[in-house]
Formats: structure tokens, C-alpha cells, sequence
């Protein structure tokens, strides 16, 4: 099929597009400008390469038909972040395409009553762009469910991967963290280190989309986690993080407005983000539907991510 992916040398798109031109897929890339994917593939050789500012082209209206014109069986969407954004795009390409997938966020969900949280989990989101994200889906989802627009909308949680930084077990990117236990120095957490985080790598991710796409009976018109087999918690985050240096973490919890007078107010506001909503996202139905089966538990993957800077240079320890 012909593919077009909307920010395809970002994060997820670095593995997702090479996946899709070894599938047999003719994929067409658009981008505001050139730009090398995180991780090198001579993929990319194949793919033809569309230069278009997206926030340009939907102020003059033109977005939508200028994708269409691409002549397109399937859309992926990696760069859509209002509903205003998301509306030009599906009447630009509804007479068109066959499948349409957008890539969402578990930021579409608030702090959980029960856990995991599941896509039928009510949605109560608490900050705009998870707002704004919700938004997006009940669109999509609408149109999919009452007009036949063949939508899927992929939620991923704090992605992972080589080329940037990875959150850390205090909750935010200060790569100090890392450091620190790597040293065997200690380490400062918030209240007693029980909230967690749900991390996936960006290949992963790029694997859902490629089985949404491979089975669009099954992904029209659903939402799916795409996450980790399972969350972390700061605490043993921050044990795991140790070990890989062979130390034992050297961990101090101090309570919430104590600690945040202890770091910037910029890794505070990072922190509080993750810790108040805690995510913990179940993957049952897109390991179900989908075939959905994850290469990395979130450890990991962070793992990956980390040595990664280490060997470039951008962290010392």
C-alpha cells in the first residue's frame, strides 16, 4: 500500500518508517524539513521525501488537500496536536484513504481510580495537551463509529529510545539523576517513591502501528495502549538504574513540598506532571487484537537509552 507518515523522522517514525518499507509498503515521509532519523536504515533509501510546514499549510487551509493529493491508502498522523489540526486532515483525505491512524498519548487519562487503566477508562485528563489529545480521539473515534472514516488511534506512554533523553526515576529528565546512582551518591525522591511510570521504546511503539496497519478489521475504529509490559515505580526505578552500574541505589525520600524546594522549579513541575497522574495502562487489548508483544520492558528499554548517551558523551558517570 501507498503510506504516507506525517513526521516520519521523529522518534516513533525513525523505527516505524524502515518497518513499513520492509513490509512492502511505498511510504511517502512529510516533513516540515530534512532531517536524519534517530537511528540510521538504508529503509530509507526507498522512501520519497514531501517537504511541507504543516503549520503554514493549515493556515492557508491547504493541508488536508495537499495530503490527499498524495494519493494515499493509509495516513499516519505522529504530529497532531489539536482537533482543529485533526479536522483539516480527515476532510482533506476522508474521500480518500482507507486507513487513517493518529498517534494519541496515555495523557489522554488523569490519576486512576483503579489500575490498570484500561481504553475504556473514562478519560479525565488534567492538562491542556492531554485535554487537547482526548479531544482528538473522541473526534476520531466519533467519525469512525457514526461515518465510517476507517480511524485508529494509538495511545503511547513516556517513549524511550536511542538519540534522547529518557525520564528518570525522580520523574523528570535531569540526566543528574542517572549520574548520581551510577556514582553511588545519593539520590533524593518524593514522598516514599511508590508512584509510578509507564515508559515504552519508540520501536514498540513503531510495532503498533505496523500491526494496526496490517489488520485494519480489528484496529478501525478502536484506541489502543501502546506501553510497556509493565510500570515502574520511582523506587525501583532508581534500584534498577543502580544496578546496571553495579551499585545499590542510595535512596532519601522526602515529602512532596520539602523535596521540591530541592531541585529546580522546572524538574518539580516535570515530576509533579508524572507522579500526580501515576500512569499504570494495561496493553490486553492490543496484545489481543493487534498481536501486540512489546521487545522491551520499560527498564530495558531506558537501559538502551541511557548507555546510548553514555557512549556519545552527553552523560558522564
Amino acid at each position: 500500500m501507498r503510506v504516507v507518515v506525517i513526521g516520519g523522522t521523529g522518534q516513533i517514525g525513525t523505527f516505524l518508517v524502515p518497518r513499513l518499507v520492509k513490509s512492502g509498503h511505498a511510504v511517502l515521509n512529510v516533513s516540515r524539513q530534512r532531517r536524519q532519523p534517530y537511528v540510521p536504515d538504508r529503509a530509507w533509501e526507498r522512501v520519497e521525501q514531501i517537504t511541507i510546514d504543516r503549520a503554514e499549510s493549515e493556515a492557508a487551509g491547504e493541508f488536508g488537500d495537499q495530503v490527499r493529493q498524495l494519493d494515499p491508502d493509509v495516513v499516519i498522523d505522529l504530529t497532531c496536536y489539536t482537533l482543529e489540526s485533526a479536522r483539516q486532515l480527515v476532510e482533506g483525505v476522508r474521500s480518500r484513504v482507507r486507513h487513517f491512524l493518529h498517534c494519541g498519548t496515555i495523557w489522554v487519562h488523569g490519576p486512576a481510580i483503579e489500575t490498570p487503566l484500561t481504553e475504556e477508562t473514562e478519560r479525565t485528563p488534567i492538562d491542556e495537551y492531554g485535554k487537547r489529545k482526548a479531544a482528538i480521539e473522541d473526534y476520531l473515534l466519533t467519525e469512525a463509529r457514526e461515518r465510517g472514516f476507517p480511524a485508529t488511534i494509538l495511545h503511547p506512554g513516556h517513549l524511550v529510545g536511542p538519540g534522547w533523553i529518557p525520564i528518570n526515576p525522580a520523574a523528570n529528565f535531569n540526566l543528574q539523576v542517572f549520574a548520581k546512582l551510577a556514582r553511588g551518591a545519593e539520590v533524593l525522591l518524593p514522598n516514599l517513591g511508590r508512584e509510578t511510570l509507564h515508559h515504552v521504546h519508540a520501536d514498540d511503539v513503531a510495532q503498533a502501528f505496523e500491526l494496526s496497519v496490517a489488520r485494519p478489521a480489528t484496529a478501525i475504529g478502536e484506541s489502543f495502549h501502546v506501553v510497556s509490559p509493565a510500570a515502574l515505580t520511582l523506587w525501583g526505578f532508581a534500584a534498577v538504574s543502580a544496578s546496571w552500574f553495579g551499585r545499590d541505589a542510595r535512596v532519601r525520600f522526602l515529602p512532596w513540598e520539602e523535596w521540591r524546594r530541592s531541585v529546580p522549579e522546572k524538574d518539580a513541575q516535570v515530576t509533579w506532571g508524572h507522579i500526580f497522574r501515576s500512569p499504570n495502562c494495561s496493553i490486553e487489548k492490543a496484545k489481543a487484537r493487534l498481536g501486540y508483544r512489546p521487545r522491551y520492558r520499560s527498564a530495558e528499554a531506558v537501559r538502551e537509552a541511557l548507555f546510548r548517551l553514555i557512549e556519545d558523551g552527553s552523560l558522564q558517570v
